[in-house]
């Protein structure tokens, strides 16, 4: 299959034969993502740049047979999801949406500027807002939140299936993903800032039968994102 990408790749130790691969995805660019707003929880749909982001997704997991899919429920998963298999071929695949693989509540900070909190807050305090374990957010989440529904959700439903064999997409958000990587890749909490999952990637790992990974690929397409 001719695909348009750039692919980068690194192996660690053999992952166990019965392992199959996880591919973690961010959804493509939504409607506040251009607006630069603060999405959390709400329903936004994808741009026209997005489906097509989504659909070029698709085009490098062309050589991956697809087994279950997991969303969350905000519609800007769904629709990356199946723009993402509708161009690999693999719209027969189960999916379910899980309120546990949603986006981080942002509280007070939802569908606010992020650029004007950035000047109304400075540079510090903004960067612990987005990037920080546990900084709280008026009546939103902390990552460590996030981490703490996130990663038994993946424990107790989506190991399983990959330590059958199974290779499982999960398409979700920034900081949902964020949690999940700092599980598989045993990241400490002063280390999370400097973890981000950009749009365009996908992540692929196999994993011990703890759940944490043996081997992990990055795959992206050419596209340059808009500000997370």
């Amino acid at each position: 299959m001719n695909t348009s990408h750039d692919a980068v790749s690194s192996s660690k130790k053999q992952a166990p034969a019965a392992s199959g691969t996880l591919l973690l995805v961010r959804h493509a660019e939504s409607e506040w993502n251009v607006l630069g707003k603060w999405t959390g929880r709400t329903d936004v749909h994808l741009t026209e740049k997005g489906r097509q982001q989504a659909a070029l997704l698709g085009e490098i997991v062309g050589d991956i047979e697809l087994h279950h899919a997991y969303t969350s429920e905000q519609i800007r998963t769904v629709e990356t999801l199946a723009h993402l298999l509708t161009r690999a071929d693999k719209n027969g695949i189960s999916h379910e949406r899980s309120p546990h693989l949603n986006e981080r509540d942002y509280g007070d900070y939802t569908g606010l500027n992020k650029w004007e909190v950035l000047e109304q807050l400075g540079e510090e305090v903004f960067t612990k807002i987005r990037r920080s374990w546990d900084y709280p957010i008026p009546n939103g989440e902390t990552l460590q939140m996030v981490h703490a529904r996130a990663v038994p959700f993946y424990k107790q439903y989506i190991l399983p299936r990959l330590l059958k064999g199974e290779n499982i997409i999960i398409v979700s958000h920034g900081n949902t993903l964020r949690a999940l990587i700092k599980y598989l890749e045993d990241i400490p909490d002063e280390g999370i800032a400097e973890v981000e999952m950009q749009f365009g990637e996908i992540l692929m790992y196999r994993v011990t039968a703890d759940g944490k990974h043996t081997s992990k690929e990055l795959r992206k397409i050419n596209i340059v994102p808009p500000k997370a």
